[in-house]
């Protein structure tokens, strides 16, 4: 099926600032690409002056923000009230504990930075917008702030035609912010993540199309461009031959489609990893560990930045049964394997991994066993990057509420980041909608510690 410019029947889905519809401008085979065009996705630039290396970054999003003093700064010394029921164990890195739900991450700290004291989130609302950006929703500029994947998309462009430089593996949430992969902002839906997910994974190829048929498509398409750009008095559509070449780069490859399967892998690298469930938990994310794994193929593929969401740590009740029983035990798993797996392929250099969620949670622990939101202060966790792991960023007080330490903002975790894929987030500067230059960050120096 070739279809152009549709909203799949629908007048409900919003309309992006240049006025197309966020469903699918441009649909080739059966593929589905998270409601965003292909070509439109596929867009890449070089910037001047930065270098064209294949490092890359993978984000492990934690719908809805955990409890840093469940995971990472477990408190021993505050009273029962505030230290739950979780029990600190050595890592193997001495003077660091975690959470005895999390034995396997503890096995191999010596290639961990667990941070601390994560601060930013300016009002405890749930949004994965300051984990993707490093900013808050307030005050954007027009068109709104980029995620991370986006400005890679556009300043670097893909390593390979036929993979897209950012892909989002997060599924669709009931609550929308814990579904996104990271908005595009003011560079627009042609630095959109590449969304993969659901049955669109078998529509990449051409299986059944043959290469004359799909020429013949193309054809079609180009005439149909062509007269719609004759009416197009706004300009959308120019340019739009370039990011359909793209498209039809990806559907001739099977790069991509190979990435995303996991089943070539050996038995046993699949069960380290494990499946998870890949139902969707509450108006959160599902617990798929198989997100893990494709998230490691991707970037070895081509990817410079692939996003995953990961369940729902929204615990304001039943805390501790929630945590114990289905979410550490699956991310210690998922976050683990993935780690051990980039060392022993050698990419933990080129390979960054960051895991967090959008703020902490209260020390107090409610009345229904939760715990409720706590913008004071969160926790997170690297690895990979080259950065110097085996060490423990940050700290706070005996009762986890306050910072005492070393307080890091989202910001500046991301300015590490950006600089590791090679761009420098004090000098890179990108247009708004309005043509204002915009930087990247608010916070751009660079994390000393981790150097």
């Amino acid at each position: 099926m070739l279809s152009i410019l549709g909203d799949g029947g629908s007048g409900r889905h919003a309309r992006l600032c240049d006025g197309i519809s966020r469903r699918d401008l441009l649909r080739l085979g059966t593929l589905t690409v998270g409601g965003l065009s292909l070509p439109q996705l596929l867009k890449a630039e070089q910037a001047v002056g930065i270098r064209n290396s294949h490092k890359a970054v993978i984000m492990i999003y934690m719908c809805g923000a955990p409890g840093h003093q469940d995971m990472y700064d477990l408190k021993m010394d505050a009273p029962a009230e505030i230290r739950g029921e979780f029990k600190p164990i050595h890592t193997n890195v001495p003077g660091i504990d975690i959470c005895e739900h999390m034995p396997r991450l503890a096995a191999i700290m010596d290639k961990c930075v667990p941070l601390r004291s994560m601060h930013g989130s300016p009002d405890g609302n749930h949004d994965s917008f300051i984990c993707y950006t490093g900013r808050t929703v307030r005050n954007q500029p027009s068109g709104g702030w980029p995620s991370m994947g986006a400005v890679g998309s556009k300043i670097l462009g893909p390593v390979d035609k036929a993979v897209p430089a950012f892909v989002g593996l997060s599924p669709d949430a009931g609550h929308p912010p814990y579904g996104s992969p990271g908005h595009p902002g003011f560079l627009g839906v042609s630095h959109a993540a590449f969304r993969p997910s659901g049955p669109s994974n078998m529509d990449i190829t051409l299986k059944d199309i043959s290469g004359t048929r799909l020429g013949d498509r193309r054809r079609l398409l180009s005439n149909i461009d062509t007269l719609r750009r004759n009416i197009d008095a706004s300009g959308t559509l120019e340019g739009m031959d370039s990011l359909t070449q793209s498209a039809f780069d990806i559907l001739t490859s099977s790069k991509l489609a190979k990435a995303l399967d996991i089943s070539s892998e050996p038995e046993s690298v699949r069960e380290r990893y494990g499946k998870g469930d890949p139902n969707r938990f509450g108006d959160g994310a599902p617990r798929n560990l198989e997100h893990f794994l494709m998230a490691r193929r991707l970037v070895e593929a081509g990817c410079r930045v692939v996003t995953l969401n990961f369940g729902r740590w929204d615990f304001h009740s039943d805390n501790f049964n929630g945590m114990k029983q289905t979410h550490l035990p699956q991310f210690d798993q998922g976050l683990s394997a993935l780690i051990e797996d980039l060392h022993q392929r050698g990419l933990d250099k080129d390979v960054a991994v960051i895991a967090w969620g959008e703020f902490g949670r209260t020390p107090l622990i409610n009345k229904d066993a939760g715990r409720d939101h706590w913008p004071q202060v969160g926790g997170g966790l690297l690895a990979g990057g080259n950065f110097r792991t085996g060490q423990v960023i940050g700290a706070t007080d005996r009762h986890g509420a306050e910072i005492t330490e070393r307080p890091v903002h989202f910001s500046e975790v991301l300015a590490g980041l950006y600089r590791h894929l090679g761009i420098n987030p004090d000098v890179a500067q990108l247009e708004d909608h309005t043509g204002r230059p915009q930087y990247l960050l608010e916070k751009t120096d660079p994390m000393p510690e981790l150097v």
